[in-house]
């Protein structure tokens, strides 16, 4: 019994090695064999223990206590007129009012706005408490890093609880005129080849550069741009055909070209002195050769109404007294004219999660030439696809009361009406700011 080897101890076997002669040792092969199995043992010794070395601790998590007296952990996100938001990884985000909470006790640094200050037109650098959070009897607390807490604010005026620097950044600053867009582009195309030519070409682009950013502050200005265009070029080739009379030749035809041209740019600039009334100013450039408009322009000013708003929606009327001038093709039969009147507009967006709808419907009067009014309606809808690209369809109907009716030998008479349907392909811009 006492020659048997020792037995193993329990959970680390006893792995045989190979014994090698002096010989076999000192040959280069098989120095390099038990190099590289030495190399391989330490990195595999390394990579184990890096596995079972015990990772490094969580931050704190946040702890929300509930009027009920249930407790969460997870994230404290942002408060935002009087809705709080909090991550859970069993929940995930839950919105909450402040009477549904007892307690709140967030270990990052947040700022805290109060909702007393003015955060709307030219001002000073605004200064607002900045530290972890704690909330108890419907108080919000703020203690600095370094510093003593500050004075207990009552949650019904802690308009905002927000990261430090997207506070700053949304109240403090805003962007240079480069950033801070937000819209689409649009593109759309068709191609026949056949006895007849034809193509035609859709595109719009429609931009919007509201200040703030952040739709969960009152706006101080909005800037829209917006660019349509549909053209359109039908070609007949030239041709010839026999004469009903024997021996009298052929009959040539020309070439024939029909074009339809249409296209729309506007701009616009608000400023707020409410949260839901501003100020506006604006241009429009218009021409449909369908209606022997050359080109249209309008400048004027005025003010608008934020009737309804909210994450979902926003309907808007706006009114302007404008000057306007009409050119039309020259041998239309109809005369320029310089006018003086009026944009009374209507504009509703809906954004859902699997369409987003856009409406603009606007009468154009002139109050020194009564008969020489217009109107348009444009409807686009889109619907996301694929991250920033969608597929939309649209219509873009516009009234021209004073568009030349007269007919000529080769051209008809003008209706007043033109239709447009369109569909395409459209990219959506996001804002970084």
């Amino acid at each position: 019994m006492d020659n048997l080897p020792p037995a193993e101890p329990p959970g680390e076997p006893i792995i045989p090695m190979r014994t090698f002669s002096k010989h076999s040792f000192n040959c280069p092969f098989h120095r390099g064999i038990q190099i590289a199995l030495l190399t391989a043992a330490v990195s595999t010794a390394a990579l184990c223990s890096a596995q079972t070395k015990p990772a490094a601790a969580n931050s704190e998590p946040d702890v929300l206590v509930l009027s009920n007296g249930d407790t969460l952990h997870g994230r404290f996100v942002s408060e935002t007129a009087g809705k709080v938001t909090f991550h859970s990884e069993a929940l995930g985000d839950i919105s909450l009012s402040w009477d549904k909470i007892k307690e709140l006790h967030a270990t990052e640094q947040f700022g805290v706005l109060n909702q007393t200050v003015a955060v709307r037109g030219k001002r000073q650098h605004i200064q607002f408490p900045v530290g972890t959070i704690e909330v108890a009897n419907q108080m919000v607390t703020v203690h600095p890093e370094n510093g003593p807490a500050s004075a207990p604010v009552p949650v019904k005026n802690a308009q905002y609880i927000m990261e430090n620097a997207t506070l700053d950044k949304e109240i403090n600053h805003e962007p240079n005129f480069f950033a801070g867009w937000n819209g689409a582009a649009t593109a759309g195309a068709t191609l026949v080849s056949a006895t007849s030519n034809q193509y035609t070409f859709t595109g719009a682009v429609n931009l919007i550069r509201a200040v703030p950013t952040v739709t969960w502050l009152d706006p101080r200005d909005k800037t829209i741009l917006g660019f349509n265009e549909a053209y359109g070029k039908i070609t007949q080739p030239a041709y010839s055909y026999p004469a009903p009379a024997p021996g009298t030749g052929l009959i040539a035809v020309p070439a024939a070209i029909t074009t339809s041209s249409i296209f729309h740019l506007g701009a616009e600039r608000d400023e707020y002195f409410s949260p839901r009334v501003y100020a506006l100013a604006q241009t429009a450039f218009d021409h449909n050769y369908a209606q022997d408009l050359q080109l249209q322009q309008i400048y004027g000013g005025g003010f608008g109404w934020t009737v309804v708003k909210s994450p979902k929606q926003e309907f808007d009327l706006k009114g302007t007294i404008q000057y306007e001038k009409q050119q039309f093709v020259p041998g239309s039969g109809n005369v320029n004219q310089n006018l003086i009147g009026s944009t009374f507009a209507a504009n509703y967006d809906l954004q859902l999660k699997r369409l987003a709808l856009t409406q603009a419907v606007s009468f154009i009067p002139a109050y020194n030439h009564f008969s020489a009014y217009s109107a348009s309606e444009t409807d686009t809808v889109t619907f996301p696809a694929f991250k920033s690209l969608g597929f939309s369809l649209g219509t873009v109907d516009t009234y021209l009361n004073d568009a030349p009716f007269i007919g000529t030998a080769t051209t008809p008479p003008t209706k007043p009406n033109s239709f447009q349907f369109t569909m395409g392909l459209t990219y959506a811009f996001k804002s970084k700011y």
